[in-house]
């Protein structure tokens, strides 16, 4: 056998280097190197053929026990799930401190106990008195949940195979959990790929649904080795912010179900309220129309969502640096649209500060929302109120044209459905929703169509 090579695993994102550095070549970490000795190195090729135990290998169409989804009981988290939760999946939910992710799982984990099914909360960040306290606060204290503070793996697996599978198994957190078969503190990477890995393997062979609460890093990703998303069948982001009292949940990877699919919460003084209708909640305190201000019906999944664009043009004196301050959506493509309303439109942003801000502090990503940032600027440069009650989708390209965007009727019915009466948006597009619909085929007719309005 030959000497065992040694090598520094990146206890940030997993990375492997054989020499020891100050930061990390791929993460650009620093301090995170920590060193990995291989149990065991083979210096040659060894037969794998044979000594093993034979693989039972069945038939695609082989007839087998039917999985039936639970319910969780809160209807925005089962849309996320994709229906609910599926027996032997295994769920990594991430997200900020203190956005909501333990008491989400509380709430689940109570509603699912009462209604007849067995559950078991782990804690390794909290005391268990600590967990009943927060469950009296939100009215949960009769709940028959078998609750336990530790943090061996070893011990959690043991106690478990004394007693019937649970249905539902929550982790808080798995950057807690350490296993004395592996060497490192845990949180390092080793740890949490091991005892991930075990507690998966519990939730697969016994039908237990289990979710991981992971730690996110300061740039918003889970903590921990990238292969634990690959490990998980379904990985799920609550997002929010501390200032706003929504907050989403949304469903990055799902093995079950539909992805990029969100539930919506109001965060409240007895916890977690789900919220049926988001476009409401986005679009609260819009009472007169305003210069800089257009509506872009969203689409999460499967979920059209109605949210408020505001702009504001500064003009400034001359010499002055003009500055770009955006909220809620990428600041490179609102330069790229700026570009595209000077070189296209002849419209002059380059002497004035523009601000961009989605309200309600939601986060856009979908190219559809060109033609309402689009229409927020152009009003706010004119200095007049779009439409009443319209909403504005499109995509905008570098040559100044309206492209087409997905699901163009659904966003048209949504908005009908809260009262608006006009749309805006690509030439040609389908429009079965009874709204006012005029398209654009080019960026210069918007600039017409709201210089022209009264």
């Amino acid at each position: 056998m030959a000497k065992a090579k040694k090598r520094y695993v990146c206890q940030a994102c997993g990375s492997v280097s054989h020499r020891w550095q100050g930061q990390c070549p791929d993460c650009a970490e620093w301090n995170t190197l920590a060193e990995d000795i291989p149990a065991t190195v083979f210096s040659q090729k060894h037969d794998l053929s044979s000594g093993g135990r034979a693989v039972e290998f069945v038939e695609l169409d082989a007839p087998g026990e039917e999985l039936v989804r639970r319910p969780t009981g809160l209807a925005e988290f089962d849309r996320a799930l994709g229906g609910g939760l599926v027996p032997g999946c295994a769920i990594l939910m991430g997200g900020d401190p203190g956005i909501g992710k333990s008491t989400l799982l509380l709430q689940a984990t109570a509603l699912i106990a009462k209604s007849g099914g067995s559950t078991v909360y782990v804690s390794g960040e909290e005391a268990a008195g600590q967990v009943r306290m927060r469950a009296s606060r939100l009215g949960l204290a009769d709940a028959p949940i078998k609750l336990a503070a530790a943090t061996s793996v070893r011990d959690i697996l043991t106690t478990l195979g004394t007693m019937e599978p649970p249905a539902l198994l929550v982790i808080d957190s798995i950057q807690t959990m350490h296993s004395d078969t592996i060497e490192g503190a845990p949180g390092t990477v080793s740890q949490v790929r091991g005892c991930a890995f075990e507690l998966i393997r519990y939730a697969k062979e016994n039908g237990t649904a289990l979710v991981l609460v992971g730690h996110v890093t300061k740039d918003g990703n889970i903590a921990g080795p990238r292969v634990l998303e690959h490990m998980v069948d379904v990985v799920m982001s609550f997002e929010g912010e501390r200032s706003h009292q929504y907050r989403i949940l949304r469903a990055l990877k799902n093995r079950f179900g539909a992805v990029d699919e969100i539930g919506v919460f109001s965060m409240e003084g007895r916890g977690l309220a789900e919220v049926a209708n988001p476009s409401m909640l986005f679009l609260s305190g819009r009472d007169e129309p305003l210069a800089g201000s257009a509506v872009f019906p969203a689409l999460e999944g499967t979920r059209p969502v109605l949210i408020e664009v505001q702009a504001l043009i500064v003009r400034l004196q001359s010499g002055a640096t003009p500055r770009r301050a955006v909220v809620g959506w990428d600041n490179g493509r609102l330069a790229m649209l700026l570009a595209v309303l000077e070189s296209r439109c002849g419209l002059n942003f380059s002497s004035a500060e523009v601000y961009l801000n989605v309200a309600g502090g939601y986060r856009l990503s979908d190219p559809a929302a060109d033609l309402a940032v689009a229409a927020a600027l152009v009003s706010a440069l004119a200095d007049k109120a779009l439409p009443r009650e319209s909403v504005w989708f499109g995509e905008v390209s570098l040559a100044g044209e309206i492209r087409q965007v997905s699901h163009a009727g659904l966003r048209l019915r949504e908005a009908a459905k809260l009262g608006f009466s006009a749309g805006f948006g690509p030439q040609d597009s389908p429009d079965s929703s009874g709204l006012k619909f005029q398209g654009f085929k080019q960026l210069s007719n918007l600039v017409d169509q709201v210089v022209a309005s009264e």
